[in-house]
């Protein structure tokens, strides 16, 4: 009987689930519920959060975050008499759980070669004619989930996601909540149409809907992947903003957030509580963190660090045809170790930010009404979105003929 080595541990997918979900997702999410107060307050020009504290610690109302994660597991669960018990409690598991199984197609890093000394530099042409060469043995993708539709696999499983916040107006036995149920299922219906035409777009031009080969290869052979101008922010700028504005839409925020519409006292959670009503918060936050990676990883070229090619920075150059790598140009080397870990910081920086975008918008626009939210859906976004995939199809129709 043969054990798995420690490298067979580190690539599997329940050690990376873990590792994503629990060092960086959570704590992120977390933050962010820190960070939307703090950067609200600075734009209103107010205080924010600076009152938790331990002691004479108080982190710049960084410990709210610890506060209210203490105030929502201790609060009272307070279940209604009339509700649907089973499926007022299935609801804030669908809400949270599908997020978290989504990250499993996010590439979140390179893929590591333990056997590359930390000095050593690695070699990008005989990796490409040889990948296995001893030193390439073990290696460890930092992606949970790779297989060729992983876009459409995020969109079914997201879907579900969306249950939750209908099931939890309906199960409620309250005529609130379910027209704030009703209204997050008639949203679901007004963007996710547009969402999936808008990355059809990115499919035309890269061939794949599988996000670890869309951020190793971006948009054409022609380029190295690490080169901004082959990431797909310039070859689909439509589809970003379509993709951008409806996701944003899927996290059920401001300005999209008609399904728990604070000035009419509708909310498809109005009668939850407790930890319960803290599975809901958190979903959000989450939310917001995966659609920052989805967004980073498609269009803004996922873990590529500007012109950081496998074995080093590199200005110049081309790419060679047998072994498809980056050749020529000026080089400053760096050690495999060095590059993976710019390489994996290039990715939560790029996330962080697209985060930070969001909180802005969200406390910068007014809210829509539900039928202009109809009409931005059905008459603005679909109608953009096929025009998108219509004329990046002919433009890659022409460029296959020339």
């Amino acid at each position: 009987m043969s054990f798995p080595s420690i490298f067979d541990i580190l690539d599997s997918s329940v050690v990376k689930w873990l590792f994503v979900v629990l060092a960086l997702v959570m704590p992120l999410a977390s933050l962010l519920t820190w960070a939307e107060r703090r950067q609200s307050a600075m734009m209103q020009d107010r205080l924010g959060p600076n009152r938790a504290n331990i002691g004479p610690i108080r982190l710049k109302g960084i410990l709210h975050f610890v506060a209210d994660a203490l105030k929502m597991i201790f609060k009272e669960d307070f279940v209604p008499a009339n509700v649907h018990k089973g499926l007022f409690a299935l609801a804030p598991i669908l809400a949270l759980a599908p997020v978290l199984i989504a990250f499993a197609i996010i590439p979140f890093g390179p893929t590591i070669y333990p056997h590359i000394g930390w000095t050593d530099q690695l070699d990008p042409h005989l990796l490409a004619t040889n990948p296995g060469a001893p030193q390439f043995a073990d290696s460890i993708r930092l992606q949970i989930f790779s297989i060729d539709f992983g876009l459409i696999y995020y969109f079914a499983i997201l879907t579900f996601a969306n249950y939750g916040g209908t099931i939890a107006g309906w199960a409620s036995y309250n005529k609130w909540a379910l027209l704030g149920g009703l209204r997050s299922s008639s949203q679901m219906m007004s963007y996710e149409v547009a969402m999936g035409l808008a990355l059809m777009g990115a499919f035309l031009v890269t061939g794949s809907l599988e996000p670890g080969w869309i951020v190793a290869h971006g948009a054409s052979d022609k380029l190295s992947a690490s080169n901004p101008l082959n990431w797909l922010w310039l070859w689909q700028p439509v589809g970003f903003v379509l993709f951008f504005t409806a996701a944003i839409a899927e996290t059920k925020r401001a300005p999209f957030d008609i399904p728990e519409g604070e000035p009419e006292i509708i909310g498809y959670f109005v009668e939850y509580s407790g930890m319960r009503w803290g599975m809901f918060f958190l979903a959000e936050f989450i939310e917001i963190v995966f659609i920052s990676s989805v967004i980073a990883t498609v269009f803004f070229g996922g873990w590529q660090v500007p012109f950081l090619d496998l074995d080093g920075f590199r200005l110049g150059g081309y790419i060679q045809d047998v072994s498809h790598v980056p050749v020529g140009g000026a080089v400053v080397p760096l050690p495999h170790s060095v590059v993976s870990l710019l390489q994996f910081l290039a990715f939560g920086g790029k996330v962080v930010a697209l985060c930070v975008l969001q909180l802005l918008i969200r406390w910068t626009l007014p809210r829509f009404r539900a039928d202009q939210l109809m009409n931005l859906g059905w008459k603005l976004l679909l109608p953009l979105a096929l025009a998108n995939v219509m004329v990046t199809a002919l433009i890659k129709l022409i460029y296959m003929g020339a």
